[in-house]
């Protein structure tokens, strides 16, 4: 028998697939972000809303909304679970029975959990009778979620309710990979065409025709044009198999003679091909009617996908359509409509700048962001503390494999297409390397060992004669020298040593001939390593040195360790001071590999100075990061000085994964369960707990975004930002399988022993 479930349960009321409607719709999206983002402690269950009993009841409740009596027994039904947390109501007046839906009433009066609402409409300028039933729905919850700061505003002001009691969380979006529209209609074999769409569930309100009446025009200017209208009509229009709408518009199609320019794709698609289909779109019409529609999916949906969009003016349309992602045209003007399209028709580079700035406004409105900001206000409702844990996401290569040519990593990414324009750097393949490693030693995935040697290649191709490495080599394979010699080129060079050490480290697993190249070009290294001089390239040098060293011992090696982590340890001894306990004045990025660093020196020379330093330095950088229960990246606007204030805002990955890697070190060492927990707090921030409330990856890729600023992600995902995320999230992997199985060393700090 299958073990029960003692997770916290949320009880939505709403409709559900497989009808067919956007409530529907909408809940099933936002069921699945909470349980993706949230679904190691939360489960999500339906009490259906139907108008008719149902023979074969699949859903945990249902509530047939036309019977009054079955709201008092439905609302007793979920009192007697105790694991229930909170009731989620979908609210629409259509929805339930009565005037105004009021039969609602009689489930609120029964019902003893926690309650809150999403109002799918919020009507302006109501009648006194409306007005006193909304805010009698809100009189037992003093909880409400809407989609657009107007539908907060009508609350406000035309319902009299209370700022504090509402959330706003955009409509859902899915994350997809971003790519052209030309790349996208290779799927479809439309790429001789241009493509004009609309999406959704057919009927008067979408108003389809306005598009079909400006489409004359715009064939005129651009023959090419091909017009997708996509989506079955409602089944509510459908009459004893009649269906009139659609009819309509195919009538409309031949009056105008336009059978070469529309197609009907008459089928309610799954989530992606309907995706992929918005991604091959050049213009997104927006020809909806309704000037009081609060908001609209299927509007949401396009914009997610870079469609560059011509909007009828609506709440929601007004609201979030700027100039630079899309035309606000009045309701049902074929000229404005045909005008809009022609000009962006017109114009391939203000077409792709509209589709990206579309593209990157709703990222923050995904639904895994949505999910977040639903349990923060869940949490507040909720009657009791409940520890909610985050959820971590599959492990995916996709964008890693994708940055890969046969030559290396490339540097950058214009949001997920990888610019080859930027080269590549030893920097991002040594990152590459290891991760690659890490993630073969995990899964013994023979697919890796293709990309640790074309990473290790990289590496080996960038060393000189006297050992040290370039940096930088553009997309035709030439070594570019000013840009090789500007550059700082010691942490680049250390970071080639950390790789190294790390292939060397697994020669129990990977090919020989793979280790034997890691060896040979990391002992080629070691006449430039012992001159290192700045900080983190010790680090960086060392870590690379210490799993060497634990997979081959050597004394000329383990000598270097302790000749760099010296000077290492003199800086600490210049700079530290009872409230400053750190090697430099200043904390900027990768902090963590200094403590690191004297780590690794001490497990190879067992001196204690080394042990004292690494665990007073760890000590003093948490201070910095953890706070609060809370975690925060040292802010790169300004990096943080000796006798100073932090800055905020301007947060990188890279510093989050130095600080996983960093705290699973000394776990190894120590087995401290402080650092374990902390590793935790840390990855979270990847997945939604920073000051944004938003992920910092792409779920469907595995890219990682490139920065959190002060009000928006950076959805570049370059090479640095994605490599560090999966690092990451394959040390959190390590720690969740127990895979890593050490020995603690140390019970407390006044009794260690060497790891053997």
């Amino acid at each position: 028998m299958k073990a029960m479930s003692n997770k916290s349960k949320i009880v939505f009321l709403s409709t559900f697939p497989p009808t067919q409607c956007g409530i529907a719709t909408y809940t099933q999206d936002t069921i699945k972000g909470i349980t993706d983002v949230f679904g190691k402690s939360i489960t999500c269950e339906i009490c259906e809303l139907v108008d008719k009993p149902k023979a074969n009841p699949t859903q945990a409740y249902t509530l047939n909304t036309k019977n009054k009596e079955e709201y008092t027994k439905v609302a007793q039904q979920i009192n007697k679970d105790k694991l229930v947390k909170l009731v989620h109501i979908q609210h629409e007046f259509g929805l339930f029975g009565g005037n105004y839906g009021d039969y609602l009433l009689d489930f609120l009066n029964e019902v003893k959990k926690p309650l809150t609402y999403t109002f799918h409409s919020v009507i302006p300028n109501p009648n006194d009778e409306l007005k006193t039933f909304v805010k009698l729905l809100l009189s037992y919850s003093n909880s409400v979620f809407v989609m657009t700061n107007q539908s907060k505003e009508i609350l406000m002001r035309d319902y009299d309710i209370k700022d504090e009691i509402i959330t706003c969380v955009s409509h859902g979006t899915h994350i997809v990979i971003y790519e052209t529209p030309q790349q996208a209609k290779e799927k479809f074999d439309i790429q001789d065409r241009k493509v004009l769409s609309t999406f959704g569930l057919l009927g008067e309100g979408k108003n389809i025709e306005t598009g079909l009446y400006a489409l004359p025009k715009i064939v005129e200017n651009t023959p090419n044009v091909l017009y997708l209208i996509i989506g079955k009509t409602h089944p509510n229009l459908i009459k004893d198999g009649v269906d009139a709408y659609r009819d309509k518009l195919e009538g409309i199609v031949k009056e105008l003679k336009l059978e070469n320019n529309v197609r009907f794709i008459n089928q309610y698609l799954d989530t992606d091909e309907l995706l992929d289909y918005l991604k091959a779109t050049d213009i997104y019409l927006f020809t909806s009617k309704d000037p009081n529609q609060a908001v609209s999916g299927t509007f949401s949906y396009a914009m997610s996908c870079a469609c560059p969009i011509v909007a009828s003016k609506i709440p929601h349309t007004r609201e979030v359509l700027t100039p630079d992602s899309g035309i606000l045209v009045d309701i049902g003007n074929v000229d404005q409509f045909s005008e809009a399209a022609i000009k962006l028709l017109s114009d391939d580079k203000l077409r792709e700048e509209m589709g990206i700035n579309a593209f990157r406004k709703t990222r923050a409105s995904s639904w895994e962001n949505a999910a977040i900001t639903h349990m923060n206000t869940y949490k507040e409702l909720f009657e009791s503390q409940l520890e909610v844990k985050y959820t971590y996401p599959s492990i995916q290569l996709k964008h890693i494999k994708k940055l890969t040519t046969d030559l290396g990593i490339i540097q950058f990414s214009k949001i997920s297409i990888p610019d080859l324009d930027s080269g590549y750097t030893l920097d991002d393949n040594a990152r590459a390397l290891i991760a690659l490693c890490m993630h073969y030693k995990l899964t013994q995935d023979k697919d890796d060992l293709a990309y640790i040697l074309i990473y290790l290649d990289f590496i080996i191709r960038c060393q000189q004669p006297k050992g040290n490495f370039i940096n930088y080599v553009d997309q035709e394979n030439r070594e570019h020298v000013e840009q090789n010699a500007e550059v700082n080129l010691e942490d680049s060079n250390a970071r080639a040593i950390w790789a190294l050490g790390t292939v060397v480290s697994n020669g129990d697993i990977l090919p020989e001939a793979i280790t034997k190249k890691a060896t040979k070009c990391l002992l080629n290294s070691l006449k430039w390593a012992e001159n290192i001089q700045s900080p983190r390239s010790i680090g960086f040098a060392t870590k690379g040195l210490y799993l060497y060293h634990t997979a081959i011992p050597n004394l000329y090696v383990a000598a270097i360790i302790n000749k760099l982590n010296a000077k290492l340890l003199s800086n600490y001894e210049i700079h530290a001071s009872s409230d400053w306990k750190w090697f430099e004045n200043y904390l900027t990025y990768g902090n963590g590999i200094l403590p690191e660093s004297m780590l690794y020196a001490y497990l190879t020379t067992n001196k204690p100075i080394y042990k004292k330093v690494a665990l007073d330095s760890l000590d003093f950088l948490m201070s910095k990061m953890f706070t609060d229960k809370n975690f925060k990246v040292i802010s790169n606007n300004g990096w943080l000085h000796k006798g100073s204030e932090a800055n905020e805002y301007g947060e990188q990955p890279i510093d989050v994964a130095y600080t996983i890697q960093t705290l699973n070190s000394f776990y190894n060492a120590f087995g401290t369960p402080e650092y374990k927990n902390k590793m935790k707090m840390a990855f979270n921030w990847f997945l939604g707990k920073n000051h944004l409330g938003q992920i910092m990856y792409n779920p469907v890729s595995g890219g990682g975004y490139d920065g959190l600023e002060k009000e928006n992600v950076n959805l570049n995902q370059g090479a640095e930002s994605t490599v560090c995320f999966l690092t990451a999230r394959l040390l959190m992997e390590n720690l969740k399988i127990s895979e890593i199985k050490v020995i603690p060393l140390m019970k407390n700090r006044s009794d260690i022993a060497i790891n053997s």
